[in-house]
């Protein structure tokens, strides 16, 4: 049955409206695992939005919900005004997932013109191969393709249908460093057609460079949503950097939230620098301080302990 598109969406009407989501599995062991407890967000027409968590959080839970692949044990999501699967059925919901869904046998551009066969008005597939980056490999076998450019295929079949909303789930998981640069690219071009995109990803430079919002999942709750900026504010703080004699501990002095080391550079992450840099000039052997503010990873590793204590 060949899907079809249906007219845009009313003035306002969010990209996802997700309320009180929740999600309980009952395994065969006397406790219930709660995969969500009751997450609420919505999402606009255009946003990026990159969706944060350690492993175990809840993030693929709620993909699939807003996929319309699995359904809440309560709460409401709408995609669009209508149901996830309506909206897939409607063409305006593509996916870019890790694996799965490619026959090795058949060349880039016949799997590319097989699955064009299935909407009623699809991209042309010489469009199609150009946005995905696939042009110069339309004729090589699918089983002989890197992963990372299987993930451009899986890319390409996304985008057949011409969506509204995109959602990436760890899309560049089998790239190299080049393969996950041009990705984004090509993504950039996306954006700047209005597309809606949401993306799980365990790179947060990824989240940090592309993305208009954060929001940050752990234990099934979101326990941050906001700006880059806005995120990184919640733990305020600051990283030093500085040369120390190996024999000496970091994790001892006041106000350390983190310590890494390598060699004698150690890395430390404070609320107050001033108070620390200070310290560490009159009561240690520190050489070569450098202040800098944290990163989004600083802030994911802070909020996600807090939040596991």
């Amino acid at each position: 049955m060949n899907t079809t598109t249906s007219s845009p969406p009313a003035q306002g009407t969010p990209a996802f409206s997700v309320s009180e989501l929740r999600k309980t599995f009952k395994p065969r062991s006397p406790r219930p695992v709660h995969a969500l407890r009751g997450v609420s967000f919505d999402i606009q027409p255009g946003e990026i939005v990159a969706l944060l968590g350690p492993n175990g959080a809840g993030k693929t839970t709620l993909i699939d919900m807003m996929l319309g692949l699995t359904s809440p044990t309560s709460g409401t999501l709408r995609c669009l005004g209508s149901t996830p699967r309506k909206a897939v059925q409607q063409a305006k919901l593509g996916a870019v997932m890790q694996t799965g869904g490619l026959l090795s046998e058949l060349s880039v551009k016949e799997t590319i013109a097989m699955i064009s066969q299935a909407y009623a008005d699809p991209l042309p597939i010489d469009d199609v191969l150009e946005q995905a980056q696939l042009k110069n490999i339309a004729s090589r076998p699918v089983g002989k393709c890197s992963g990372g450019e299987k993930q451009r295929i899986r890319f390409a079949l996304a985008i057949l249908g011409k969506p509204k909303i995109l959602i990436l789930d760890e899309p560049t998981a089998a790239m190299d460093a080049t393969a996950r640069h041009d990705f984004w690219d090509v993504m950039r071009l996306q954006a700047a057609e209005g597309r809606t995109i949401l993306f799980a990803t365990h790179y947060l430079e990824e989240a940090e460079h592309f993305a208009d919002r954060i929001i940050l999942v752990a234990g099934g709750e979101i326990i941050a949503d906001g700006s880059v900026d806005e995120v990184r504010s919640l733990t305020a703080s600051l990283r030093i950097e500085c040369q120390l004699p190996s024999g000496v501990d970091p994790t001892q002095f006041p106000g350390v939230t983190l310590a890494e080391r390598r060699g004698t550079t150690v890395t430390l992450t404070t609320a107050d620098s001033d108070a620390l840099a200070r310290y560490l000039l009159t009561h240690t052997e520190a050489r070569n301080l450098r202040i800098e503010a944290s990163s989004l990873e600083d802030t994911f590793i802070a909020l996600t302990r807090k939040d596991a204590s």
